[in-house]
C-alpha cells in the first residue's frame, strides 16, 4: 500500500534545503548575481559546428559564442538518449541514480533540478521550449512555455500561402515508413513559414523575457527541438545544402553485426540526403540561437550574465551505418559545450579536459554563489574556466540502460560492454544473432573512427580488465537502490545486473 504521506515528507525535506540555499546565497553577501541562460539544442552533434572544426556549416551564432567563452572539446553526454539526458545534467545526478533512463520515464517530483535550487535562491526561473519532464510538473521553473503555447499561439495567427508546388515533408512516422521518409532524404522542409516554427517561437518569446524589467536575477533555459529528426527547417531554409555535396561514411568491416536493420537498406544518394536535411537543420537552430544571444546583448545585462550552449547528445550521420544515437560511438556521446562566464579567463579559449554534463549544474550553482544540493555528483567546471589547461577527470562514462549498455573512455582507450540477452524494443534491432556479455576495446589514439575491436587479444587483457574494475566501480558506487544489487565480487555479474534498466516507477495520479 502507497504511504499517503510520503510526498509530503520529501516536499517538507526539499523546502528546509531550499531555505538553506537561500541563506547560504545571501550569507555570501554577492550584491549582483549573475544571471543564467543556457541554451539547448535536440540531438547537435559537435562535429557540425563551426567552432568545432566543421567548414561545410554555417554557424556563426555559435561560433561568436565559441570565441568569447571557453570550448570543451571532450564533453560528453551522461546518456544517448533525450530523456536520460536533460533530467541528469539539469539534476547534477547520473540517470541511473535518478532512475530516468529510459526515454517515457518521468522525472520524479522529489529531485531538486538547477531551476528549483536557483528559485529558492531568489531566482526568476523560465524554460521555454523542449524540457522531457514526461508530465505537467514544472520543476522550478515559474514560467513554462512548449509546444502547446506555440500551437495555441499559431491557431490565431493568419495563414500562409506557400509557394505553389513545393515539395514539404510529410507527417512525422518514424519505423513506420521506411527510413529514408521519417530521415527526409529528400531533404524538404517543413510545410511552414520561418516566422512560424516553434523555434522561432520559443527564440521570440525568450527575447521578450530577456527584454523585461526585473528586480530579481533570471535562471532562463530556452530549449529547441532541432535538430532532431526529421530535421526541420522551414521553406526559407531550402536548397541552402544539396546532397551530392556530402559523402557518406562507410561502416567499417565490423559493423555488419552491430548496424539497425532500419538502416540497412538505405541507398548511397539517400544517406546523401539525410546528411544535407541535418546540416540544414542545424544552420535553422543557429539562427534561432541568434535571436536569443541578439535580445540579451539589447538587455544590457549580457556582461552579467553566464550563457551555456550545449545538446542532450550527438548524432551519428552514417558513422557505421547509423544515422541516431541511441549507442556508445564517439559521435553519439560526444557533445558541444560552450560556457561564457562573468571573469572567466582569456575568451576565445578551448579545453581538452574530459567532462560530463552531469558537471554543468554544481558549475552554475558555484558561479551564482548558491550551494549545490548534497545529491550533485557532477564536478564544477569553474577551474576549467579559470584555467582551460587544468585536469578535470581522468574519464568519462556513458550509459545507455535500454540497451543494457556501458562505455567508459580515457585518453586512450574506450571500453564498451553490452549485455546482449535481449532484443533491442527501442527500433534499432539489429536483426543479427545475439551476442552475450560482449566487450569492444578501441584504441582511440591509433583507431579514433572506432573500427576494430581489441577486447579479445591477449596483449590487451589488462586494459579490458582495468577498464571493466572502473565500470563496475561506478555502476555500485551510482545505483539509486545499493541493496538491491547482486553480492558478489565477479564483475561479469554486477555489470549484468547493473547495466539494465532500473527505472523509478511513476507514481499513481489521481
Amino acid at each position: 500500500m502507497r504511504n499517503p504521506f510520503g510526498d509530503y515528507r520529501w516536499k517538507w525535506r526539499q523546502t528546509l534545503l531550499f531555505c538553506a540555499l537561500l541563506c547560504i546565497g545571501l550569507g555570501r553577501g554577492q550584491a549582483t548575481p549573475p544571471n543564467v541562460l543556457v541554451i539547448c539544442a535536440d540531438d547537435h552533434a559537435a562535429y557540425v559546428t563551426g567552432a568545432y572544426g566543421n567548414r561545410q556549416v554555417r554557424t556563426p551564432n555559435l561560433d561568436r559564442l565559441a570565441a568569447s567563452g571557453l570550448v570543451f572539446d571532450r564533453a560528453y553526454c551522461n546518456s544517448p538518449v533525450c530523456t536520460a539526458s536533460r533530467q541528469s545534467f539539469l539534476t547534477g545526478r547520473y540517470p541511473r541514480t535518478v532512475g530516468v533512463t529510459r526515454l517515457e520515464t518521468p522525472l520524479p517530483e522529489s529531485e531538486i533540478t538547477l531551476a528549483d535550487s536557483l528559485r529558492a535562491a531568489g531566482y526568476d526561473t523560465a524554460g521555454i521550449g523542449k524540457m522531457h519532464f514526461n508530465s505537467t510538473l514544472k520543476h522550478g521553473f515559474d514560467l513554462r512555455i512548449d509546444l502547446g503555447e506555440h500551437r495555441a499561439w499559431l491557431a490565431a495567427q493568419p495563414s500562409v500561402e506557400l509557394p505553389p508546388g513545393l515539395a514539404v515533408q510529410p507527417p512525422w512516422h518514424p519505423f513506420q515508413d521506411p527510413a529514408r521518409v521519417w530521415l527526409n532524404s529528400d531533404c524538404r522542409p517543413i510545410g511552414q513559414t520561418d516566422a512560424r516554427m516553434d523555434g522561432t517561437f520559443f527564440a521570440a518569446r525568450a527575447a521578450e523575457y530577456l527584454a523585461g524589467p526585473r528586480d530579481k536575477p533570471f535562471f532562463l533555459l530556452v530549449s529547441f527541438y532541432e535538430p532532431h529528426s526529421p530535421y526541420r527547417f522551414p521553406v526559407e531554409f531550402r536548397d541552402r545544402h544539396a546532397a551530392s555535396q556530402f559523402t557518406a561514411p562507410r561502416p567499417g568491416p565490423e559493423d555488419d553485426q552491430q548496424i539497425p536493420q532500419v538502416f540497412r537498406d538505405l541507398s548511397e544518394p539517400e544517406k546523401q540526403g539525410i546528411a544535407a536535411a541535418y546540416y540544414t537543420s542545424v544552420e535553422f537552430m543557429d539562427k534561432n540561437v541568434g535571436l536569443v544571444l541578439d535580445a540579451l546583448d539589447r538587455s544590457g545585462r549580457a556582461a552579467e550574465t553566464i550563457v551555456v550552449y550545449l545538446s542532450d547528445h550527438g548524432y551519428l550521420l552514417g558513422q557505421h551505418g547509423r544515422f541516431e544515437k541511441h549507442c556508445s560511438f564517439e559521435e553519439a556521446v560526444r557533445v558541444p559545450l560552450i560556457i561564457r562566464a562573468p571573469g572567466q579567463s582569456a575568451p576565445g579559449r578551448r579545453t581538452p579536459a574530459f567532462v560530463e554534463l552531469i558537471d554543468l549544474a554544481p558549475t552554475i550553482h558555484e558561479l551564482c554563489g548558491v550551494a549545490a544540493p548534497a545529491t550533485v555528483q557532477g564536478r564544477s567546471l569553474v577551474p576549467l574556466l579559470k584555467n582551460p589547461a587544468s585536469a578535470h577527470r581522468d574519464h568519462v562514462i556513458v550509459e545507455y540502460a535500454p540497451n543494457d549498455e556501458i562505455m567508459i573512455r580515457d585518453a586512450a582507450w574506450k571500453l564498451i560492454f553490452e549485455r546482449g540477452v535481449r532484443r533491442r524494443t527501442d527500433g534499432y534491432d539489429t536483426g543479427r544473432p545475439l551476442v552475450p556479455h560482449q566487450f569492444r576495446l578501441y584504441d582511440l589514439a591509433t583507431d579514433p573512427q572506432e573500427l576494430h575491436n581489441l577486447a579479445g587479444e591477449p596483449a590487451h587483457a589488462a586494459t579490458v580488465q582495468r577498464l571493466t574494475a572502473l565500470l563496475v566501480e561506478h555502476l555500485v558506487k551510482t545505483a539509486r537502490e545499493p541493496a538491491k544489487i547482486p553480492q558478489t565480487a565477479d564483475p561479469l555479474a554486477l555489470l549484468d545486473d547493473c547495466v539494465q534498466p532500473h527505472d523509478v516507477t511513476p507514481p499513481a495520479r489521481p
